[in-house]
């Protein structure tokens, strides 16, 4: 049995395509000019010759542009998030399998289309057979956050020893909030979030 099937990498796609289109305001120009602009990675990779120009034009104006900016800073912080739960749950031995969550995905586009201020959804979650214990079920839970937590904690490692800039500093900016915001947003202990499961896992084996 393959580790991620091929049915879990299109939902993953899907996903980060439609995460990319609801954030990709976030990110539009005015909002990167106030980062250092002197420096391109993709400047090295320009070749002068009359056939090449217009492909690296395009490449480049895809890579520089909103979309594409808030589908590398935004989904990985969500899809790392599930595929820790599903990894975790697999080292336990137990069944586990990614989906986008087709539905708030497209309450999230509908929303974004509608200009709302605010929008709330839920754009992926993993399915898993139920625990053995209370601790392993608290652990798959926390995995989540605490790969939020890992990435948090690299990206802000990087921007404070690092001499970064240009758009990989505008994504680790990003990086750093949505992880931080993620972290603790997971662990409310309340309801259906991840630190409810945690912390119910942990009392339960405390107790009994």
């Amino acid at each position: 049995m393959a580790i991620i099937s091929i049915f879990e990498i299109a939902d993953i796609i899907i996903m980060t395509l439609a995460v990319g289109f609801i954030f990709k305001d976030v990110f539009q120009k005015h909002h990167l000019e106030k980062f250092d602009k002197s420096y391109d990675p993709l400047d090295k990779y320009i070749e002068t010759t009359d056939n090449k120009e217009a492909a690296v034009k395009r490449t480049k104006q895809f890579l520089q542009s909103s979309f594409f900016i808030a589908c590398l800073a935004t989904a990985p912080a969500i899809i790392f998030h599930e595929l820790a739960h599903k990894f975790t749950a697999l080292g336990f031995g137990i069944e586990a399998t990614f989906h986008a969550a087709y539905f708030w995905l497209m309450i999230g586009v509908v929303l974004k289309l509608l200009n709302f201020g605010f929008i709330f959804f839920v754009p992926g979650y993993v399915s898993h057979f139920a625990a053995s214990s209370p601790l392993i079920d608290a652990a798959i839970a926390f995995a989540g956050p605490f790969l939020n937590l890992v990435l948090w904690i690299g990206a802000w490692l990087i921007l404070k020893t690092t001499i970064v800039k240009g758009k990989l500093l505008v994504v680790l900016q990003y990086t750093k909030y949505i992880n931080m915001f993620l972290f603790f947003f997971n662990m409310i202990p309340i309801g259906p979030f991840d630190g409810a499961s945690v912390f119910r896992g942990l009392f339960a084996a405390l107790l009994g």
